[in-house]
C-alpha cells in the first residue's frame, strides 16, 4: 500500500494556484505595511447611500487587491475540501482524506451559517455577528472545533483510530503512512497526520483532544460567571462593607500567580486532602442560587406561578448539583448509582474546579465595576421608584444591560481557559498521562521535535486555531455590541 501525499492527484492543478495566490497575498500584505508608513492620512468619506467611499490611489488599489486575494485563498481552500469529499479515498491525498472524514463537521457548519444568516435580523447580537467579517471567521473556527469534538466524542465519528491504541510499526511515522494489515480503501488505512512516540494516531488524538477542551473550558467558564455574577452584583449595587469584604477576598485570590495556584490545586497531595471536593461543593452551588434568586425575583408578584416554577427548576438543578459533587472515591459519596447522573473522573473534576476558582474573582471584578456604572442610570432609578426589589433590579435591569461586555469577556475567558488547560496538560497536572488533550500531546512530542515535529506541531496548531477563533469572535461581538 502506497503512502499518501499531502494533496494527491488534485494537487497537480490546485497546488500551483495555491502557491500563486498565497505568494501574491504575502507580497500584497508586505506592500500595504510598507506603504502605510509613507501614505498620507486618509479621511474616510461616505457615499450618498451611507456606505463608505473606497480609498483611492496606489494604497487603495493594493488594499482592494489584498481583499480579493484573501477571498481567492478561501475559494482555493474550499476547492481542496470539495475535491477531498467527492474524489475516492486517497485521490486528494492527506488533505482530501481529512476533509472527507470531517464531512459531518462541514455539513453542520454549512447548516449553522445558512440558518443564522437567514434569520440574523431576529437573533439580536448573535445575528449581528454575521454582518462582521472578523466575527464570522472567529465563529467558523470555534464551531469547527465544537462540531468536530461533538461528532468525535458523542457519536464516535471522524476519528480513524482509537486515540489511546498503539499500532506496531507506526512509531513516529510521518503523515500519510499506511497502517499494516488494513484495507487500502478504508478510512483507517493510513495515519493521516502520522504517529507519535507511542505509535498512536496523531489525527485521532487531535480530534479527541478537542473533545476534552470542549467538555471543560465552556462549562467551567460558565460556572465561573455564575459565581462572579452572584457575588459581583450585590457588591456593586450595595457597596459598603459587603463590597469591601468580597473585593478583599477576590484580590487575595488574584494576588497568587495563576500557574502556581493551578499547580497547588491539582497536585496529588492537595487532591488527597479532599479540598477540591469541598471547593466543588461550594462553587457548584452558585448556579442553583443564581436561578433561585432569578426566578424568585421575576415571579415575586405572582406567588401562584412562583411556587411551582421554583419547585421544578430547583428540584432538577438540585439533582444535578448532588450528582456533580457526589463522586466515587471522594468525601462526598452519598448518591445511589441509579440516581447519580454524572460520573466525572477525578482529574477532570479537579481541573474543572481549579478553572472556576481561578476565573471567578476576575469575573466578579468585571461585574462589580459594570454594576457601579449602570446602577446610576435612569431606568434603574425608575425601577426603584416602582418599588422593585434589589435583586429584581440587579438581575432584570442591570444584568441584561451588561450583557455586551460580559459576552465578549466570556469568549475571551474560554480562550484563556483553553490555554490554561493546555499548560496543565503540558506539565502533566490534573488529567491522566494518557489523555489526548492538546497540552499533554505537545509535551509528549516535544522531546523529538527537531526530528519528528508532527506529534507536537499538530496539537499546537489546533490549540492556536481555537484560541484565535475565540479572540476573533470576541472582537466581532465587541464591535457589534458597541453599535447596539
Amino acid at each position: 500500500m502506497e503512502p499518501l501525499t499531502w494533496t494527491g492527484a488534485v494537487g497537480t492543478w490546485l497546488d500551483p494556484v495555491l502557491w500563486l495566490v498565497a505568494g501574491s497575498l504575502a507580497v500584497g500584505v508586505v506592500a500595504m505595511i510598507v506603504m502605510s508608513f509613507f501614505a498620507a492620512p486618509v479621511t474616510l468619506q461616505a457615499n450618498a447611500d451611507g456606505t463608505v467611499m473606497a480609498r483611492g490611489g496606489a494604497f487603495g488599489f493594493v488594499e482592494r487587491a489584498v481583499q480579493a486575494l484573501v477571498l481567492a485563498l478561501c475559494v482555493v481552500v474550499l476547492l481542496y475540501i470539495l475535491a477531498g469529499i467527492v474524489t475516492p479515498y486517497g485521490g486528494a491525498g492527506i488533505v482530501g482524506a481529512m476533509a472527507k472524514r470531517l464531512l459531518p463537521t462541514w455539513i453542520a457548519l454549512a447548516l449553522t451559517f445558512a440558518v443564522s444568516i437567514a434569520f440574523k435580523r431576529r437573533l439580536g447580537l448573535y445575528g449581528k455577528l454575521f454582518d462582521n467579517v472578523i466575527g464570522m471567521i472567529g465563529f467558523a473556527l470555534v464551531m469547527f472545533w465544537v462540531f468536530s469534538a461533538i461528532f468525535a466524542g458523542v457519536f464516535d465519528m471522524i476519528v480513524t483510530h482509537d486515540p489511546l491504541s498503539q499500532v506496531s510499526g507506526m512509531k513516529n511515522e510521518v503523515p500519510g503512512t499506511p497502517v499494516p494489515g488494513v484495507d487500502a480503501m478504508t478510512m483507517g488505512a493510513h495515519y493521516l497526520l502520522g504517529g507519535d512516540a507511542l505509535a498512536r494516531d496523531v489525527f485521532s488524538r487531535m480530534i479527541a483532544g478537542g473533545w476534552v477542551v470542549i467538555q471543560i473550558a465552556p462549562l467551567a467558564t460558565l460556572f465561573a460567571f455564575m459565581v462572579g455574577i452572584v457575588l459581583g452584583l450585590p457588591a456593586g449595587y450595595y457597596g459598603g462593607k459587603l463590597d469591601i469584604v468580597l473585593s478583599f477576598l477576590a484580590n487575595l485570590i488574584l494576588a497568587f500567580p495563576v500557574i502556581l495556584l493551578f499547580y497547588l490545586l491539582v497536585t496529588p497531595e492537595i487532591v488527597a486532602t479532599g479540598i477540591p471536593s469541598i471547593m466543588a461543593a461550594v462553587l457548584f452551588v452558585f448556579p442553583v442560587v443564581f436561578f433561585a434568586v432569578l426566578l424568585n425575583a421575576r415571579f415575586h408578584t405572582r406567588p401562584g406561578v412562583r411556587g411551582p416554577v421554583l419547585i421544578v427548576v430547583l428540584g432538577i438543578m438540585g439533582l444535578i448539583y448532588l450528582s456533580l459533587i457526589s463522586q466515587p472515591g471522594t468525601i462526598f459519596t452519598f448518591m445511589p448509582r441509579w440516581l447519580d447522573l454524572f460520573d466525572i473522573s477525578g482529574g477532570i473534576l479537579v481541573v474543572f474546579v481549579s478553572v472556576v476558582f481561578v476565573n471567578a474573582p476576575t469575573v466578579f471584578r468585571i461585574v462589580r465595576g459594570i454594576t457601579f456604572d449602570i446602577k446610576t442610570r435612569d431606568y434603574v432609578a425608575a425601577a426603584q421608584t416602582r418599588g422593585e426589589g434589589p435583586w429584581y433590579i440587579m438581575l432584570w435591569e442591570i444584568l441584561p444591560n451588561a450583557r455586551g461586555p460580559l459576552i465578549v469577556d466570556f469568549c475571551l475567558r474560554i480562550g484563556y481557559t483553553t490555554i490554561l488547560l493546555g499548560t496543565l496538560g503540558f506539565f502533566g497536572l490534573g488529567l491522566s498521562t494518557e489523555s489526548p488533550d492538546w497540552g499533554s500531546t505537545i509535551n509528549q512530542g516535544r522531546g523529538l521535535l527537531s526530528v519528528f515535529p508532527h506529534p507536537a506541531v499538530v496539537p499546537a496548531l489546533a490549540l492556536l486555531t481555537l484560541v484565535l477563533g475565540l479572540n476573533l469572535l470576541a472582537d466581532g461581538l465587541r464591535e457589534e455590541s458597541l453599535r447596539d
